[in-house]
């Protein structure tokens, strides 16, 4: 049971294993949780559902990138984030805007010959990979 501004909100979480410690049961109702969303994330952002291989082994290998570059943004986006900041909630979707801006400016400093290197340190770019991004 929990109370926010003059409200009760309370958590009915049941298992058939009786023996099963309270605490217990939340911890895996928790991680739980965690799990839908990765698969959630992986289905809308990383295309876990897109390959048409019917190989076990292409398959295989498909899932494991797709479920890895989740991963790997996640960590990134970690270690990005600001210590003390206290509860950080992750958006896939600016993060993927910010990939594919960041992508396609060095689409562009390669087919117009230009050095990004002193560019990429400044405000300048880091706004350019921002725009169009849900949470900067």
């Amino acid at each position: 049971m929990r109370e926010e501004k003059g409200k009760t909100y309370t958590a009915l979480l049941f298992c058939t294993d009786t023996d099963c410690a309270v605490l217990d049961i939340l911890r895996y109702y928790k991680a739980r949780f965690q799990i839908e969303f990765v698969f959630r994330d992986a289905k809308q952002y990383t295309g876990l559902c897109d390959c048409q291989a019917t190989s076990e082994a292409k398959l295989d290998f498909h899932f494991n990138a797709s479920l890895a570059a989740l991963n790997l943004l996640r960590l990134e986006d970690r270690q990005q984030a600001v210590e003390g900041s206290g509860r950080h909630v992750i958006s896939i979707a600016s993060w993927k805007t910010r990939k594919f801006n960041a992508h396609l400016l060095e689409r562009f400093s390669c087919h117009l010959g230009i050095d990004f290197t002193a560019i990429k340190s400044s405000q300048g770019f880091t706004d350019l990979c921002n725009y169009g991004a849900i949470a900067a």
